[in-house]
This record gives C-alpha cells, structure tokens and sequence, in this order.
C-alpha cells in the first residue's frame, strides 16, 4: 500500500501537477523539458518538489527514461483531474464555452495519412458541434498521452503476437477494428507489377526499402521470412517518403491496405500469396472510464469508417 502523508501533499504546486503530466506522457524529463520550454534542471526541481511532499518516489529512473511508480500512477489519476478542473474554471471566468464537445485523438502515421482525414471530414458534417484535436506518433507515445489524460481516444497499430500495449494498472480498454494482412508497393515498371498478386516466392532477390524502429515500434518495410539476409537499399521512416522512392523505382516496400488510395502516382500497391503473412490490428484504445458522449460518437464513426474496406473481428 502507497502511504502519502495528507497534509504535506497540500501544499503541491498547480505548475508541479502539469510537469508531472507532461512528464508522465514524454517519458523522459529531457522531452518533457523540450514540450515545456523549461530548462531540464527546472524539470527536475518540480518533480523532486513533488515527491518531497509525497515521501515516495514517483517516478522509477531508468537508462531509457522514466516509469511511474504506484505511488506515481496514484499522482497522476488526480493530476488530470485536478488540471482539468483549473483549466474549465479559467475558461468559465474568461467568459469561454466549456469544451464539453470536444475530443482528443490521436492515431499511428498511416492511419493519420489516410483514415482520420476521412472520418474527420464525414464527421464534422454529422456533428459540427464537435472539436476534435489530432496528434500523430507510436504506440508507446499514445499510450503514455492517453494516461496522461492528453487524449481521449488513440487509434493503435498492432502486429502479432498482440500484446498489451503497455503493462500499466489500470489496463486500457482496447477494441480490435479490423485485422487486415500488409501488402507490398511495387513500382509501376517493376516486372511484379503487372499482376493481380504477388507470389511470395518472387520475393526473393528484390531490392527492399525499410524503417528503423523507434522506442517499441516494430519497423516495417521488408516482406517476414525471406530467405538469407534481404537487401535494405533506402532507410527511410515516414510512408510517405518510402512510396515516393518506390514510386522512383528504388525498391519495394510493405505497406498497410489502407494506403492503397492515397499512394502517388507510379506505384502499385498488391496483395502476398503463400508464404508467411504480416498481419496488422487497428485498435481503438482509451483508459478504462466512461467516455464522454462526444467521444462516444467519435468512436462510432471511426468503426464505420474502417468496416467500409474491412470487416472487423471481435473486440476485447
């Protein structure tokens, strides 16, 4: 059991409740600095103010960042609130509409590429009333956003074996939208590309462009059990920049089906047949409480959005 004493705990500071938040969401104090404009020594201060005042260690220091400690999720759970609470009175005693119709989403690169847009454009016909603010990063960054009380809703990239996207208690509520299986960009006058799908085998020998992993992210770009070590031509992170290259004739790249519609011209987007397949799950992830009705219906239009061009499998 965590024990904080009371009265000390009073006397924390408005400004060390939002440091700890951004904190709890960058996951190191060197990019908490950075989002803050403080200087990292000023970052330090906040927080070793805070668990002063709590007489436990917040935060567990490790060689790749910082993990709250259950002391530290305690904090954390009523830092939102409380912030959240400042945050409507200020906007009540200016004058300012609460944001009582508003939602926070955020979504992995290619879903911001080619699905939000859509939903986002549909959706503001259906509800107008609505604010919906978007950021785009990896899983690890949503996820730590979402316990942070940063966002409401994140839309994830899972690739098997599928596991939980982080160890913390309470365990986020996941939804399984759809299981799709990747496919390969060809370039328009490679010979793959005249046809309907790609056998796995032809594979093989081909000239691949790749992403390097970031954080926990798993990098994408080179076609699952190939024979011998494949041939990386082009490192690159962002899709966008990878397709332009396929586009080029530079090499092949794996892609999400959901790119198909939006990849540039001189590029063919295809299906695998035989060998080992990469699948991919999109998941709707938000903390566990009731959301909000606005982001109820957020939720509702992206599961539509993506059963237009797949059918979903069970949701967990």
């Amino acid at each position: 059991m965590v024990c904080i004493n009371v009265m000390d705990f009073q006397d924390v500071s408005l400004v060390g409740l939002r440091v700890f938040r951004e904190v709890a969401e960058r996951g190191t104090l060197t990019a908490a600095a950075a989002a803050l404009g403080y200087t990292q020594s000023a970052v330090s201060r906040q927080i070793a103010a805070l668990e002063r005042s709590a007489r436990t260690p917040l935060l567990e220091r490790r060689r790749d960042g910082v993990r709250l400690t259950s002391a530290g999720r305690i904090v954390l759970r009523r830092a939102v609130t409380i912030t959240a609470e400042i945050d409507a009175t200020a906007r009540e005693l200016t004058g300012l509409p609460a944001e009582t119709g508003a939602v926070r989403l955020g979504a992995y690169a290619s879903a911001g590429a080619v699905l939000v847009p859509r939903v986002l454009a549909a959706f503001r016909r259906t509800h107008p009333g609505i604010k919906v603010t978007t950021r785009e990063a990896g899983t690890p960054v949503l996820v730590r956003a979402l316990r942070a009380g940063n966002l409401d809703l994140a839309l994830l990239a899972a690739e098997p074996p599928f596991r939980p996207p982080d160890t913390e208690t309470p365990p986020l509520h996941l939804e399984i939208l759809a299981e799709r299986s990747l496919c390969v960009a060809v370039p328009a006058t490679h010979p793959l590309a005249g046809r309907d799908f790609i056998e796995f085998a032809d594979l093989s020998g081909q000239r691949w462009i790749g992403s390097r992993p970031a954080g926990d992210d798993r990098s994408m770009g080179v076609w699952p059990g190939l024979a011998g070590r494949p041939e990386i031509v082009h490192v690159a992170r962002d899709w966008l920049a990878k397709l332009n290259l396929v586009a080029a004739g530079c090499g092949l790249t794996t892609v999400p089906v959901s790119l198909a519609g939006a990849a540039p011209a001189g590029v063919r987007i295809l299906p695998v047949r035989g060998g080992p397949q990469e699948k991919r799950r999109i998941m709707l992830a938000r903390m566990p409480h009731q959301p909000t009705e606005s982001a109820m219906r957020l939720a509702e239009a992206l599961r539509s959005a993506v059963v237009e061009t797949s059918s979903p499998v069970s949701a967990t």
